[in-house]
């Protein structure tokens, strides 16, 4: 008796190999899917500035079994300074009061050591990572996904998912430019790294003036600090490929004249080989599929930092996504069900990022002084105590489906 033939294993391609990308290819494995990752990196970028993981996203990473590794890395951040434009300290708090947080279950780890356990835990299998490469063409004839890569390799895959981030090379190829789907919320942003010569430890410290915000981050007793130099701009201050010159001398020019260690930071942004920037900007679309390729995390719907949920949505998104492709035959069917599923939960974090900005960021003089009684009177004001609350119901707003269960495995 011949043997019955056993159906082929589904392919896909998946671009993107940060949060969202590794954390899809392991669930789809599991699932039995033949996956591919390509991440136009040569590597996983390791280091990086503080991320956070709430909510519904925790009971994604202890179903993955990377729970305990990650409370292991979680740095404990114990207190945020603020100081006055001098530099003078006004008030101090936790940073759970102010994000939402829950103490004692929530987890902040550096966003490079969650990218480096999350590849770590799907090298080893059958999935295959393709480094230093990323998609050139795509073209969807409705029965699978043939690619061709920047290398000049070609491939066919039944589902291509982009999973590679705000600026999503994916998206921009299959949906057209990013600008429609471009939200700016007002404010730029410079990330690096500086010498802590300070002691600090295990806390931030944060000084601002109206429409612009300086501080730094001391990850445990690490010898580096984080530096954030964050202003606002009425318009975008930049397109398409922005200028990192450019952006220094900006940077500059808006906090000449700061007092407290601004100057020092400025000086550091100048020299820093690791100066990440960008607008603070959410990603807005209709639809998150079109034909066999979907998006998912920031590619889809990046939250931006105000939120503190960009990680979260990657992990939950992801998660969810490999459930419906698993539990449903037809791509179309399964991207329908994932954005009915999780839109909503997305939708209501990206909200958390809008009308807020005023505590952190304070625009005007009277948001300043406003913010600065409140906390020299050692308390939050009304207003944003009960947006850290609303903060905290969202987190945890979507039940995750129990796909094992439905799969039987």
């Amino acid at each position: 008796m011949s043997a019955t033939p056993q159906p082929s294993r589904r392919t896909a391609l998946i671009s993107g190999a940060s949060i969202a990308g590794p954390t899809l290819a392991y669930w789809l494995d599991r699932y039995g899917f033949d996956v591919s990752v390509v991440e136009r990196a040569g590597a996983i970028r390791g280091g990086g500035y503080p991320i956070d993981i709430r909510g519904t996203a925790i009971d994604v990473v202890e179903r993955m079994g990377l729970l305990a590794q990650l409370q292991a890395a979680h740095i404990d951040a114990r207190k945020l300074t603020f100081l006055d434009a001098d530099g003078a300290p006004i008030g101090i708090i936790q940073p759970e009061a102010l994000t939402g947080g829950v103490s004692g279950r929530d987890i902040e780890l550096p966003r490079g050591a969650l990218a480096s356990l999350l590849y770590d835990l799907t090298r080893h299998g059958a999935i295959r990572y393709r480094f230093n490469d990323s998609i050139a063409a795509l073209e969807d004839d409705g029965a699978g996904v043939n690619v061709r890569f920047k290398s000049g390799a070609e491939g066919r895959f039944d589902i291509v998912v982009g999973a590679d981030g705000l600026h999503s090379n994916t998206r921009d190829l299959v949906f057209g430019p990013e600008a429609p789907f471009n939200h700016y919320l007002g404010y730029c942003f410079n990330l690096f790294s500086l010498p802590n010569d300070t002691g600090l430890a295990h806390e931030g410290v944060i000084w601002a003036e109206p429409g612009r915000m300086a501080g730094v981050y001391a990850v445990g007793h690490s010898d580096t600090l984080h530096a954030f130099l964050t202003f606002a701009a009425q318009e975008p201050p930049f397109h398409g490929h922005p200028d990192a010159n450019q952006q220094r001398r900006r940077t500059a020019d808006v906090f000449a004249g700061a007092g407290w260690q601004v100057p020092r930071m400025v000086e550091a942004m100048q020299r820093a080989d690791d100066l990440y920037f960008d607008t603070v900007s959410q990603i807005h679309m209709p639809r998150w599929s079109s034909g066999r390729v979907v998006l998912v995390g920031d590619a889809a719907h990046a939250p931006s930092f105000l939120s503190g949920q960009g990680s979260s949505l990657a992990l939950v998104g992801a998660y969810v996504l490999a459930g419906e492709l698993a539990t449903h035959a037809e791509p179309a069917e399964a991207f329908a069900s994932y954005e009915r599923i999780i839109r909503p939960f997305v939708e209501a974090n990206q909200a958390l990022a809008t009308g807020g900005g005023g505590f952190l960021l304070p625009r005007t003089p009277e948001e300043l002084e406003a913010r600065n009684r409140a906390l020299s009177a050692a308390r939050l004001p009304g207003e944003a105590a009960s947006r850290a609350e609303k903060r905290r119901r969202v987190h945890s707003s979507l039940r995750l489906p129990d796909y094992a269960a439905a799969i039987g495995g």
